[in-house]
C-alpha cells in the first residue's frame, strides 16, 4: 500500500492502493492495517477541497482534521498519486 506520509495524521496513515488507481485521486485514512474495511475514503479535487465518500470508524472531529490536512497538502500527495494513476483530481 502506497502511503502519503509514514507518519500518522490524527492516528491514521493516509494511503492509497494499487487497485485505487483507476479512479479520480482519493486518499484512505486507516489506523493499522491499511486495508479498506473500516478506512475512510477522502476524492480530493483540484483545488484541495475534499469529498467524503466514507466516513468509516473515524469521527466527525477526526475527519474534520484530515480534510484540513488534505487542504494543506494535496499538492505535494498528488505527486505521490501521479506516480502511480494517469487519473486526476475528482471532478476533472
Amino acid at each position: 500500500m502506497p502511503k502519503y506520509y509514514e507518519f500518522k495524521v490524527c492516528g491514521y496513515y493516509l494511503y492509497y492502493t494499487s487497485h485505487c488507481v483507476i479512479e479520480a485521486m482519493h486518499v484512505h485514512a486507516s489506523d493499522r492495517k491499511l486495508t479498506e474495511s473500516g478506512s475512510a475514503k477522502f476524492f480530493v479535487k483540484s483545488n484541495g477541497e475534499t469529498v467524503v465518500e466514507e466516513t468509516g470508524i473515524l469521527s466527525d472531529r477526526e475527519v474534520r482534521i484530515i480534510r484540513e490536512f488534505i487542504k494543506d497538502n494535496y499538492k505535494e500527495m498528488y505527486l505521490k498519486w501521479a506516480e502511480k494513476s494517469d487519473n486526476s483530481f475528482y471532478g476533472e
